[in-house]
């Protein structure tokens, strides 16, 4: 007997896109089926006539309940909110960060994730590693643990993001210790996910524009620029080149950085690259509004040639994943910051993300259903560790699945949001939304209703080899 039945929408497979049924028991998907060959008796029926059927999203780049930078002891939203939103997005898996801070070694810093996370996120969740600084040899030695504990994902960055006089714990990794990491990332078919920005130039551009005093927040793009971006990104895949190391660089906002990629994955290595709907939908020209600032997630918007670029990148392949760099703070905090030195970065984008991509990529640029689904599940699922688990419709995989109205064309209001005191995405215009979201066969979200427990699981995740051997996503 069946479960859960939801019958007659438009639902897309790896195998096609056709109006079927996609039958349910338990937790799992059962079957893919032609439309009235299930019985639906003593099954509930979810009617997707006229909707699309899509895998529950993979958010695979989210900052929850971490410090704001420069906020005191602030944080961003917990995972009771994030994950709450995530479900009214479409979006049914999370991965955030376990952060080695001076001090920790990788288990405790799982640990404390563990202990803001567990019995209280409604969503499915997981954790990238995130080593700060200098990397002591005997961390590197450790991330083998971590990899078979189920986290074989491990972010770094080349910058410290903001200047030394700021006071943040220090981020950069230095060439020495990427290169002892990549060599460890190789051998374990781990992933190695990399925030690329040029150091010298962002702080010597810091310190120029405070000297020539041009410290206002739109000056941003001036000091995570495109050029910064793209010496970064080469200098990095050139290591790679030599270690054999998988990468996946995280918020690409620039041409720059898509073609540094695609010139990589035509060779034959295993890079990949994300970037965001904010960076995809807005410029540098929107940072002069009067709280231009609200737009900021670093590095930092870039032209409207990037803009279109990046679009064309997620539509054509040169991208893999659409992602958010979630870091939701309340309005006050976002606009505390006015100059280049104190903007709050980040935004709540995790609701909107599946529904953006929809409105922007399918119904407005003829982006196919199938690349829909990938840029928004199924790639961050296989170069995340994730696949066939999270990511696909088919027999075996979860049971989570977003069906999304097409037919739904107006206004973003204040009430369509459930996180946060604001949204950049107010007043957008959206064509087709997310409208129902089910969770390991459970319905969370009906017409608005939300009806989810928080009984989210950490998901242990194993990156296939393919995966760090060639491009496959």
């Amino acid at each position: 007997m069946l479960d859960l039945i939801v019958r007659g929408g438009k639902v897309v497979t790896p195998m096609g896109v056709g109006v079927w049924d996609v039958a349910i028991r338990g937790e799992e998907i059962v079957a893919i089926t032609a439309p009235g060959v299930l019985s639906g008796d003593g099954s509930r029926v979810v009617d997707a006539s006229e909707m699309i059927v899509v895998p529950g999203g993979i958010e695979p780049h989210a900052h929850i309940a971490a410090p704001i930078v420069g906020r005191g002891d602030l944080l961003t939203a917990p995972p009771e909110e994030v994950s709450r939103a995530a479900l009214f997005g479409g979006t049914t898996t999370l991965l955030d960060f376990a952060v080695l801070y001076p001090g920790f070694d990788i288990p405790r810093a799982l640990e404390e994730r563990s202990g803001v996370w567990q019995g209280k996120s409604y969503a499915d969740y997981s954790h990238h590693v995130m080593l700060l600084g200098a990397i002591p040899h005997e961390i590197i030695g450790s991330v083998g643990e971590a990899v078979e504990e189920g986290f074989p994902t491990f972010k770094v960055f080349t910058t410290e993001v903001r200047p030394s006089s700021a006071g943040d714990v220090p981020r950069m990794v230095r060439t020495g210790h990427l290169h002892d990491l990549m060599m460890r990332i190789r051998e374990l078919d781990a992933m190695l996910l990399v925030h690329a920005e040029e150091d010298d130039m962002v702080q010597h551009m810091h310190q120029k524009l405070v000297r020539e005093g041009r410290t206002d927040w739109p000056n941003m793009p001036l000091v995570h620029s495109v050029e910064s971006e793209d010496m970064s990104f080469r200098r990095v895949l050139r290591q790679a080149d030599w270690t054999g190391a998988p990468v996946y660089f995280v918020h690409v906002s620039a041409r720059s950085g898509v073609e540094a990629i695609a010139e990589a994955r035509a060779g034959g290595r295993p890079v990949y690259g994300e970037t965001l709907h904010n960076y995809c939908c807005f410029s540098q020209e929107n940072y002069h509004e009067e709280f231009g600032m609200k737009y900021h997630t670093y590095p930092s918007l870039k032209s409207e040639e990037d803009r279109v670029a990046l679009w064309e990148a997620i539509i054509g392949g040169d991208l893999q994943t659409m992602a958010t760099d979630e870091y939701c703070t309340s309005w006050e905090t976002k606009t505390a910051g006015r100059t280049i030195l104190d903007v709050t970065g980040g935004h709540n984008g995790v609701e909107t993300r599946m529904g953006i991509t929809f409105t922007e990529g399918v119904s407005r640029q003829g982006m196919d259903l199938q690349r829909f689904v990938e840029v928004t599940s199924t790639n961050a699922a296989k170069i995340m560790g994730l696949y066939p688990r999270k990511g696909v419709l088919a027999p075996g995989s979860d049971a989570d699945i977003c069906i999304i109205d097409p037919a739904i064309k107006r206004k973003l209001t204040v009430e369509d949001f459930h996180i946060s005191d604001y949204s950049i995405w107010e007043g957008y215009e959206i064509e087709g939304w997310p409208v129902t979201t089910i969770l390991r066969g459970e319905v969370v979200v009906s017409s608005g209703a939300f009806s989810a427990a928080a009984s989210g699981r950490l998901i242990p995740r194993k990156i296939d080899s393919s995966v760090t051997v060639r491009p496959v996503c």
